[in-house]
Parts: C-alpha cells; structure tokens; sequence
C-alpha cells in the first residue's frame, strides 16, 4: 500500500524509503528544473516546524541561497578539476567530464540538481538542507550542498554532506 499525503507546504509526498518524498523546482545557473523533494520524517508525517521553516525560506530566498551555492561549486570545482582530469588522462570525453572552464554559467553542462533532502534536526541545530546534484566528473558520488540557515556551509561529495 502506498501512503500519499498533501501537504500544505510541501505538497504532494508519498513514503518511500523512510523520507517522505514529491517534487520541487529550483532554478541553477539560469535553468528552472523539477528535482526531487525529500522531506526526512516518519510514516506519521509529523513534520516539525524546523523543517517547514528550513524549507520556507530556502523558497525565500532561493536565488540568494543558489547564487552562493554557484559560487562555491565554482571555486570547488576548479580547486579539483585538474585531479579529474589526470584520472582521466586516456578519456576521450575528458574535455566533456572535466573540462577547463572559466564562468559559472559552463557548469551548467557539468552539475545538474537532482533533489532537495530537508534533513531531520533537533530544534537547537538550525535549519539544515541539502541539495543533491549530479556531477559529469564524479558519477559515482557526485556533489552535494549542505544549506545550514539558508547558508551555503558547504560543498562536496553527497555522502560527505548527507
């Protein structure tokens, strides 16, 4: 039996996998896209009022919070993009995977958001989310964004963030 709920502010979630999971749009490096939602709680749905305001005011202030995201996958990326590239020195695709680049906006190519986790905290930890995003230069792990107090704390390997 699936168990399908709407919410108010989250709108239609259903359970899977012990996250309450529906969709969301975002907009990064000047493309809107539908990525998915997942709101960490139980099969009760008691959503606590951290992540309702976590997830209000990402909504808030989403183009400041993604401009800083940008920004920080930027340097990140070419802080260790020649480490990719020597990894894959025989590639063929190489300049596909892990090009030079020298503006935010060719990430774009590169990392494509694919889901937003409003992570479960106790009340004194703040709001905590994490935007997921698959990375051309790391399929396996690809890049994750830790948002503390619609913050950008940092960026890195999913599992590092998550």
């Amino acid at each position: 039996m699936m168990t399908i709920i709407n919410d108010e502010l989250f709108g239609e979630l259903e359970y899977k996998n012990n996250f309450w999971r529906g969709k969301t749009t975002i907009k990064m490096f000047d493309l809107e896209k539908e990525i998915i939602l997942s709101v960490d709680a139980d099969e009760s749905a008691n959503f606590s009022s951290v992540q309702k305001d976590a997830f209000s005011k990402f909504n808030q202030n989403m183009k400041k919070i993604i401009e800083d995201a940008e920004i920080q996958i930027y340097d990140y990326y070419n802080e260790n993009y020649q480490e990719y590239r020597e990894m894959l020195e025989y590639d063929p695709e190489i300049d596909k995977i892990a090009p030079e680049i020298d503006s935010i906006s060719d990430l774009k190519k590169l990392v494509k958001p694919t889901e937003l986790i409003v992570r479960r905290v106790r009340r004194s930890k703040g709001r905590r989310l994490g935007l997921l995003c698959n990375a051309s230069w790391n399929i396996e792990d690809g890049l994750g964004i830790k948002i503390e107090d619609e913050l950008v704390e940092e960026v890195g390997y999913q599992d590092n963030i998550l």
